[in-house]
């Protein structure tokens, strides 16, 4: 009998579509907010990411908000945006039951392979036994995690994009992960939004996309709406994650108290 196919939002599930280059949607969280990061997982999103970067979430707070993302009635992954690409801050965050971290700054193949390591086990990489949750999630074993837990690298900076071919042919890499802002910002702009820069930009996201469609790795990139994602899927990347929960509950406190005004003032 052929094998069976691992149960849909499980972080087995969610490698092997990422590595199928199926079309993936996310989210992003920013707070320590387990509550409301557990009722997000639940609307259906494929994975939702926690910034442990920029985002303000300590490590209890990372590991109650991927306890409260594999809870009954969820659909999506945990993943984690690393703080930095080094080991230790990388296996924390696996040991605690990420299904995979997304790496920053990756600028060159090296920076690639070293995040590689850092999420594999000797004699394969340089992770360190101790999966404490992980063991629960995913399983003890390193064959497991290495079948089961993924590695993205962030593609950024000027560097990054210039070495972006080279970074795609990593052995062990996953795929990448487009930050728009910070590589806006390296190609020149006098902002993260600048729209002088909409034309290299947009030709940016086309080498970088073709670079992992020819090295047959996933291709995602951080939008600010679902529209924007969809957008981005029809152009060929393969996943894209939406927003953050920060911006959304300003965006819709402003929205609310815009109505609460323009009705009162009708009064």
């Amino acid at each position: 009998m052929p094998d069976a196919l691992p149960e849909p939002g499980t972080p087995a599930a969610f490698a092997a579509a990422l590595r199928r280059r199926e079309r993936l949607i996310g989210y992003w969280s920013v707070l320590d907010s387990p509550v409301s990061t557990e009722r997000i997982a639940r609307l259906g999103y494929d994975y939702v990411a926690l910034d442990a970067q920029h985002g303000l979430i300590e490590y209890s707070g990372l590991l109650a908000s991927l306890t409260a993302i594999d809870t009954k009635g969820s659909t999506a992954v945990g993943l984690v945006r690393a703080e930095a690409n080094d080991p230790a801050p990388i296996g924390r965050a696996l040991d605690a039951g990420a299904a995979g971290v997304i790496v920053p700054l990756i600028d060159t193949a090296q920076d690639a392979a070293d995040a590689v390591a850092a999420v594999r086990y000797p004699p394969h990489g340089v992770r360190s036994y101790g999966p404490m949750r992980a063991a629960l999630r995913i399983g003890p074993d390193p064959a497991e995690a290495h079948a089961q837990t993924v590695v993205l690298a962030m593609i950024e900076t000027a560097q990054g994009l210039a070495n972006v071919t080279d970074i795609c042919a990593t052995p062990g890499l996953d795929g990448i992960y487009i930050g728009p802002s910070d590589l806006r910002i390296a190609l020149g702009g006098a902002s993260s939004t600048d729209p002088a820069l909409d034309e290299p930009f947009e030709r940016a996201l086309d080498t970088i996309r073709r670079a992992a469609e020819q090295a047959g790795v996933a291709a995602g990139i951080h939008t600010a709406d679902g529209a924007t994602a969809a957008r981005r899927l029809a152009q060929g990347f393969t996943f894209a994650t939406v927003s953050s929960d920060l911006t959304h509950l300003e965006q819709i406190a402003r929205h609310h108290l815009t109505d609460a005004r323009t009705a009162g003032g009708r009064g």
